[in-house]
């Protein structure tokens, strides 16, 4: 098993990423990555909004897992959880977080660091409200990351509240919402042959946005 692993090993070669060629505005750039990396014919199952979360803790102890971006624009990029969640209790003590997005299909991935606050309540409102019925009942009964006797007792709450709510709105629970990460550095990454990979790298600063090419 460890030679096959060793072995595995993939030549990219279908596009290049110039510093010329990249967009002055890092939230222009990921526009256009973002709609060509929905074009073509892709599979049902490949959510093209995917991107990892990494936080942390005040001691240093880091966590990621895949969440789906939801809204973005240039004040930053947004997503939806439960705020009792081990994620939301990270980021009420450290509002530090990194994105990752991976488009394995185009050969590109999107790295995005940056501090995290959640957004007002009317916008996590708005979204609630747009989501499916049983995603709903499922925010409103999740005690997400706090241990579960078995699922059947989740499973009985849901119906518990799909009959109490039948035929009314569903409340948006206080307990979860959006959270906003406002952006201090993006990097662009396309990858190349012989592992030298363009790395465009945008930062901010004073509210500016300097961008370079750094090694890949």
């Amino acid at each position: 098993m460890k030679k096959e692993i060793e072995a595995m090993r993939k030549s990219y070669t279908l596009a290049g990423l110039d510093q010329s060629e990249a967009d002055s505005s890092p939230f222009r750039q990921f526009t256009k990555w973002f709609q060509e990396a929905q074009e073509g014919d892709l599979p049902s199952w490949f959510e093209v909004n995917a991107m990892t979360l990494s936080t942390a803790d005040l001691e240093g102890h880091v966590t990621n897992r895949i969440v789906l971006l939801k809204q973005f624009d240039e004040s930053g990029f947004t997503f939806f959880t439960n705020y009792m969640s081990h994620k939301g209790q990270q980021l009420a003590a450290n509002p530090h977080a990194a994105l990752c997005f991976f488009w394995p299909h185009l050969e590109r991935q999107i790295r995005i660091t940056g501090t995290v606050n959640r957004v007002a309540s009317e916008i996590s409102d708005q979204y609630f409200a747009s989501r499916p019925r049983d995603s709903q009942l499922g925010a409103l009964i999740s005690t997400q990351s706090s241990p579960l006797a078995d699922r059947s007792t989740m499973e009985t709450a849901f119906q518990r509240y799909q009959k109490e709510f039948e035929g009314q709105p569903i409340p948006r629970p206080d307990h979860w919402g959006g959270y906003l990460l406002k952006p201090t550095e993006i990097e662009f990454w396309q990858g190349r042959p012989s592992r030298l990979h363009d790395r465009i790298r945008y930062q901010n600063q004073n509210d500016q946005w300097t961008i370079d090419r750094i090694c890949p």
